[in-house]
């Protein structure tokens, strides 16, 4: 039972420091919904949602209320949409995300991740249909989240479908440049993406999960940095261990919700996912944190260091406090996401290749970055192509959640409102990688694949 001194201690973090549960997320398995019949398949999966996930938003805000934890997202995941739709005799799979849309209007959830597809090896005609259908589903809906796997430690890089992804992207940001190319915000490319991640956009049910599970993911960057003004001047090893502590509180609050809740549904309890995921108000950052160990601004040398500790220490001590871990766990960078971020590419100490240095240690990729209109194709695909050998090599999920803005250029300011906050245009590399992503094929699986 928590003692009186504990109990002040987390009402002191949430009412001061925006200590929150980011997430529950329940992820919904499809399988049982497929049929050639484009119709009756959309009409299964709009039931098979609401029907399952019609007390999810009631029970997220009983616990807010009983427990007085902020949940600030009631989100969905299903099975890749690929996979489920592959008997569908259609050439197009937008009405399915609009029937996802429906199902999540509906139920008041914010996101509803899943319209997705697992391309390491190739694909198959579902897989194809799919990827071909996300800039307008993705345009014509507006709370489906899209994501493609396209590259796993095992498997390799597949590199033609790295080369479909930019102009994807590309695409997406054609049918939302009345809204600042937001459709691309809703749309991850991955390398080793997981099963139980409960973050959006990348959310998906995975094909060895269960029939339906409550994951959930919890924050707190603003309770992280007040921690360690306490440390101030001490060595590192005090550092980790301040974090260490403060991510064991953190987590135990994120596992008494997670029990709750799906106890309340009658589903799985899942996996809590430990990252510090960020926001844009002032304090909630993980730039914050990095700067409050001793760095001048986000981005100068050490950054990386910093950062590679912080996501260490962070699931040291949120690893003890959960009865399983999982998603993504460690510490966000999204630049539009963290008020931190943001200012370090104002002043000049984050660029892009700062920041995909610092993807080698964090728990994700390249986040929530807006960059100029007129970036290519060919460039997107390259810089997704770097990210995923990073996690290809290092055994470890990278993304990219490019956001190219058409009629912007570097200096630019772009408003995504909510949790997707504000974003600078920030400088992309003026040399062409056209020839490189022109020849395809795949880049092979390393040698550290072969470990069975």
């Amino acid at each position: 039972m928590p003692l009186p001194k504990e109990i002040f201690e987390t009402l002191g973090m949430i009412e001061k420091y925006n200590l929150d549960v980011r997430t529950i997320t329940m992820g919904i398995s499809l399988r049982s919904c497929a049929d050639p019949d484009l119709k009756l398949f959309c009409r299964n999966i709009y039931e098979r949602i609401t029907q399952t996930a019609k007390s999810l938003v009631e029970v997220g805000e009983d616990i807010e209320a009983e427990f007085g934890v902020p949940i600030i997202n009631k989100r969905i995941s299903v099975t890749p949409i690929a996979i489920v739709a592959e008997s569908c005799r259609t050439d197009t799979l937008v009405p399915v995300a609009e029937a996802m849309d429906r199902a999540a209007h509906e139920l008041g959830v914010n996101f509803i991740g899943g319209f997705s597809s697992l391309v390491e090896k190739e694909g198959t005609a579902g897989d194809k249909r799919l990827i071909k259908s996300i800039p307008e589903a993705l345009a014509t809906t507006e709370r489906v989240c899209a994501s493609v796997n396209v590259a796993t430690t095992k498997a390799g890089i597949d590199m033609n479908a790295v080369r479909k992804m930019g102009q994807i992207v590309k695409k997406t940001a054609e049918l939302t440049a009345d809204r600042d190319a937001i459709g691309c915000a809703k749309l991850v490319v991955f390398a080793n993406a997981v099963e139980d991640n409960p973050f959006m956009a990348g959310a998906f049910h995975g094909i060895g999960e269960g029939d339906c599970v409550i994951n959930v993911g919890v924050s707190g960057p603003g309770v992280v940095k007040h921690a360690l003004e306490s440390v101030r001047g001490a060595p590192f090893d005090d550092v980790a261990e301040t974090i260490k502590r403060t991510a064991f509180k953190i987590t135990r609050v994120g596992q008494l919700v997670a029990q709750e809740a799906a106890k309340r549904l009658g589903v799985l309890p899942g996996i809590i996912d430990l990252s510090l995921a960020p926001t844009p108000a002032i304090g909630d950052s993980v730039a914050f944190i990095l700067e409050e160990m001793g760095l001048e601004s986000c981005g100068c040398p050490g950054t990386t260091a910093a950062l590679a500790l912080l996501n260490d220490a962070v699931k040291k001590g949120g690893l003890m406090a959960a009865k399983a871990v999982g998603g993504l766990s460690g510490a966000f960078i999204p630049v539009s996401e963290d008020a931190g971020m943001i200012a370090a590419v104002e002043r000049g100490s984050l660029t892009l290749e700062k920041l995909e240095a610092m993807t080698c240690v964090c728990s994700v990729g390249l986040d929530m970055i807006a960059v100029p209109g007129d970036t290519s194709a060919e460039t997107i695909a390259a810089i997704i192509a770097d990210e995923a050998a990073i996690g290809v090599i290092n055994n470890k999920t990278t993304a990219v959640r490019l956001v190219p803005v058409p009629g912007k250029k570097v200096g630019d300011h772009v408003e995504f409102g909510g949790l997707l906050g504000h974003a600078p245009v920030m400088a992309v590399s003026r040399f062409k990688s056209d020839v490189f992503i022109a020849r395809g094929g795949r880049i092979p699986a390393p040698i550290r694949s072969l470990t069975n």
